[in-house]
């Protein structure tokens, strides 16, 4: 067989199999491997500072990965960053970086505000480069949309940066639903309540009526990207507190609702919902100065679900608690003598409950019950490091798009609701709207910043 031959042998493959996991419901759930046989991973690590310090030490902790390139808009953070690997060469624009670097890199992670996730991903998806982006996958539905497609078309290893569920609490969790041990479930409870984080990350807002001289070691023009333009403002939005504001980030439920709906979303095997509602905190919502800008402090989104052999009816209600909005108290005292976790799942099924507290073991419930219940005996893995055994050819990674796309999908459509408090939204996944309420369609896809259009936004 020639090479001409092969080649398209192997694309009409690609577009096959394609065709079968991106329909919907998503039924993809095995990555392509397009694994480098090299025993080392040339790695480029963009957005070093914040959480991308935190990625960056844990590719620097694997015996097969070799960071040859650093990426960060912040001079301070990539100097730091280029301290602890002087042989690494440093850029402050990704775009360039993938440029340069595209015959000499294997991989990279995106660890940068959920605004620029896609148009990083993207590029490096399309340049062959297998892909670690940190949670939510994107800032839109649209947009996790077509680099979900783009992920399993090109057959590059992905995977969501939901570190924890390669843990054995959540794998144990997974495990626990699929074996029917609580039997049919019936609701899902999810909420995120962490006291610190209304103070931290949370701003009320309005943006100030005027910015700042922008300092010299920041690039404010690449760390708006996509998004439209802002006059700078210290401590409100670079480096961490952008995920309050609706330009940037996804609020509170984009950003953790990926940690806590992992495990039931791949125990239950969801698929996408028909339909979703929230409520929201009642002063944010009375401000148009603060409900067009940021995200509430606090919102509760219910989610119907398609049934399936998990689940005890044809429907399956999945509600989300943050804020000040907190799961019924009758569910909370299921958990006996302890206070309930602040975040958490927790499924109630036919014949019992299982608690999944985040970065913990799970629970069954009633524990007198389940006292004689052997847990799984599954042993912590570094989510990081799965990543690189598979993009060096080991098995298909715990969080890759075609597992964790759909999922991001399924919560970005809460941050919709958010923006239309009360409205009950029908969701048609095969067209990707909302049949019963055309308006709430504008919030599926932004329009990018002019100079930054890719791949059609």
């Amino acid at each position: 067989m020639t090479n001409q031959q092969k080649s398209v042998s192997r694309r009409r493959f690609l577009d096959s199999i394609t065709t079968a996991a991106l329909a919907v419901p998503f039924l993809g759930t095995s990555a392509i491997s397009l694994a480098s046989p090299k025993n080392k991973l040339k790695h480029a690590c963009i957005g070093v500072g914040g959480m991308g310090w935190h990625d960056l030490q844990n590719f620097k902790q694997h015996p097969n990965v070799q960071i040859v390139a650093l990426c960060d808009v912040d001079a301070k953070n990539l100097q730091k960053a280029a301290e602890l690997f002087p042989d690494a060469r440093t850029y402050s624009d990704w775009r360039e970086l993938l440029k340069k670097e595209d015959d000499i890199i294997d991989s990279v992670n995106v660890t940068v505000p959920d605004h620029n996730h896609f148009v990083i991903a993207y590029q490096a998806i399309q340049n062959g480069k297998h892909v670690y982006c940190q949670k939510p996958l994107c800032h839109d539905v649209a947009e996790v949309r077509k680099l979900t497609e783009a992920s399993i078309k090109v057959g590059v290893i992905t995977q969501l940066g939901t570190h924890h569920a390669s843990g054995k609490g959540d794998r144990s969790a997974v495990q626990i639903i699929k074996d029917g041990v609580i039997g049919k479930i019936k609701h899902a409870y999810l909420c995120s309540n962490r006291p610190a984080a209304i103070e931290t990350y949370r701003l009320p807002g309005p943006r100030p009526p005027k910015g700042q001289e922008v300092p010299p070691h920041l690039n404010w023009d690449l760390w708006t990207g996509t998004a439209p333009m802002r006059p700078y403002a210290p401590k409100i939005y670079h480096p961490a507190i952008w995920r309050a504001w609706q330009d940037f980030g996804t609020g509170w439920s984009g950003d953790i609702g990926c940690h806590i709906f992992d495990a039931v979303w791949k125990g239950l095997g969801l698929q996408a919902p028909t339909s979703v509602v929230a409520k929201v905190q009642e002063s944010w919502q009375k401000s148009s100065e603060r409900n067009g800008d940021t995200w509430p402090q606090g919102d509760h989104i219910t989610w119907m679900f398609p049934g399936n052999e998990f689940t005890e009816s044809d429907v399956l209600p999945v509600e989300w608690f943050d804020g000040e909005f907190y799961p019924p108290w009758e569910i909370q005292a299921l958990f006996h003598g302890k206070p309930y976790p602040a975040e958490s799942a927790i499924l109630i099924g036919t014949e019992g409950a299982l608690l999944i507290p985040h970065r913990e073991m799970p629970v069954l419930l009633p524990e007198n019950k389940y006292m004689d219940y052997e847990m799984p005996k599954l042993d912590d893995r570094n989510h990081y490091h799965h990543f690189v055994d598979a993009c060096l050819g080991s098995e298909k990674t715990e969080s890759h798009f075609a597992q964790s796309g759909p999922m991001t999908e399924a919560i970005l459509l809460g941050t919709v609701a958010i923006r239309l408090p009360g409205t009950v939204l029908e969701w048609d996944p095969a067209n990707m709207l909302f049949p019963n309420h055309p308006e709430a369609n504008k919030y599926l896809q932004r329009k990018y910043r002019k100079g930054w259009s890719v791949a059609g936004f």
